[in-house]
């Protein structure tokens, strides 16, 4: 019943979604819509419509099926969850790390080339691997929750500890995995996304061997040039950077400055050749102009001119949305968001982890603490942290990739619609009404329903349920 509060407000909120593409973001569908619409499509055919069939099934079949079609229709709901989140992530990384296409300039848009290379890409998997272990974490705090909230009700209390238990194991099972496929994901922001990764460490100038900062403030006062330091009281991991970065303590982790400025060797000597921002701005720039002139040609039929202008077009493509920047500053993410997001996402994995480990810990060793009132209260406690650091995670993937919509092809000033910014205001707010009005909804239907459950024999109701299937 809980899962199907939840279910039906994530269907709520997700619609909005689809309709935001053409309204506010008209300039990012025509750009890669040939694209970015094809995994969304196959989640909407295929993945949504088999979870959203047989959840009816599992939900209000109970009395109407056989036991085992009501256990098959309860993993093909959780099969077709999955389904649907590797879709949407398949979406979500190609923004990230852009591959698979090309660009028709007849068209004015991108095109897909590599159905695979989109639907298989190494950002796509990890993504999805992180996102769906870290919800098990947090299906398995909130089950441990609301089983202490019985243990506090002195409600079901055999059912609740044994709640408890199974969920530890999902839930520990989980912050593990999820902590493997996070270093995954490391890996691979440091390969394609190396200024979100110097955002997330507010490092501006790098080194080899660079060390991690585990907890600091950052100086609000610095600047990007200025060489003063830009985390106070750092509590530092020696090599820590490197080796999460590239799995080399000693290896090179470049900074922001390093990024902006270009490097052509490493401090140790390794070519890097990486190409300055502000050389990207000026390629980006002359890669827009072959499109304007390419432009010019077709409506005249010059193909001579138009083989020309999409030969210059070619070369420069990989650095067209930077032609958009109008300094290379710009192209920096907001470094304490995303600095102290990653901290509070680490520093809350690593408690989550010590919490599994502590319940299970209880339930098997000493299952009469579990009902002391600072145990039921430190689970009770633990769900809106569970939810604070999966938001953080997103906050990272999302912000530390600013001011890209599409990393390197297009910056979110040249992604969205021209209408005027009073109407964005006004949906903004409705939409923000709305959803809090959703959310006080969802939070009051689980109260109340959690409330019921607890007053009455679940086990009891399970049975009756068993025998009414046979």
């Amino acid at each position: 019943m809980l899962f199907g509060i939840n279910f039906a407000c994530g269907v709520a909120t997700g619609i909005i979604l689809e309709f935001e593409f053409g309204t506010n973001w008209s300039n990012y569908s025509w750009f890669v819509g040939d694209i970015f619409g094809a995994p969304l499509a196959i989640e909407g055919i295929a993945a949504f419509f088999l979870e959203s069939t047989f959840i009816a099934v599992m939900f209000f079949g109970w009395k109407r099926v056989s036991a085992g079609f009501h256990l098959a229709a309860t993993w093909l709901t959780a099969v077709g969850i999955a389904l649907s989140a590797y879709w949407i992530l398949v979406a979500n990384a190609w923004m990230q790390h852009p591959v698979g296409m090309d660009f028709d300039p007849a068209q004015m848009r991108n095109v897909m080339t590599d159905f695979t290379a989109v639907a298989l890409s190494h950002t796509a998997v990890v993504k999805f691997f992180h996102t769906v272990l870290s919800g098990w974490v947090l299906g398995a705090v909130f089950v441990v929750g609301v089983s202490c909230w019985f243990l506090l009700k002195k409600s079901n209390v055999g059912f609740a500890k044994d709640s408890i238990r199974i969920a530890s194991w999902v839930g520990l099972a989980g912050i593990l995995l999820t902590s493997w496929t996070g270093d995954m994901s490391a890996v691979d922001v440091a390969n394609t996304q190396p200024m979100k990764l110097a955002a997330m460490e507010a490092l501006y100038d790098g080194s080899c061997g660079q060390d991690l900062v585990g907890i600091g403030i950052l100086d609000t006062e610095k600047e990007r040039t200025d060489g003063r330091e830009p985390v106070k009281y750092a509590l530092r991991i020696p090599y820590g950077l490197s080796i999460l970065a590239n799995h080399d303590a000693n290896s090179f982790v470049p900074g922001i400055n390093d990024l902006i400025d270009g490097r052509e060797l490493t401090p140790r000597g390794d070519t890097i050749a990486t190409v300055s921002y502000a050389e990207r701005i000026a390629r980006g720039q002359a890669a827009q102009e072959a499109l304007r002139r390419y432009e010019a040609a077709s409506a005249i039929g010059d193909s001579t001119a138009m083989a020309a202008a999409d030969k210059a077009l070619k070369a420069d493509f990989r650095y067209f949305g930077y032609g958009f920047l109008s300094s290379p500053d710009e192209a920096i993410p907001p470094v304490a968001v995303t600095f102290y997001a990653f901290r509070v996402m680490v520093i809350f994995g690593g408690y989550l982890l010590l919490f599994f480990a502590a319940m299970l810990f209880l339930s098997y060793r000493k299952p009469g603490l579990l009902q002391n009132k600072w145990i039921i209260l430190l689970g009770l406690l633990t769900i809106p942290v569970v939810w604070i650091t999966s938001e953080s995670g997103w906050i990272v993937a999302e912000m530390g990739r600013q001011p890209w919509t599409i990393e390197g092809l297009l910056p979110c000033k040249a992604a969205v619609s021209a209408i005027p910014a009073s109407s964005v205001k006004l949906t903004f707010w409705m939409f923000v009404t709305v959803f809090i009005g959703l959310i006080a909804a969802d939070i009051s239907i689980l109260t109340r329903e959690i409330s019921k459950a607890s007053r009455r024999d679940l086990l009891a109701d399970d049975d009756n349920n068993h025998k009414n299937n046979k």
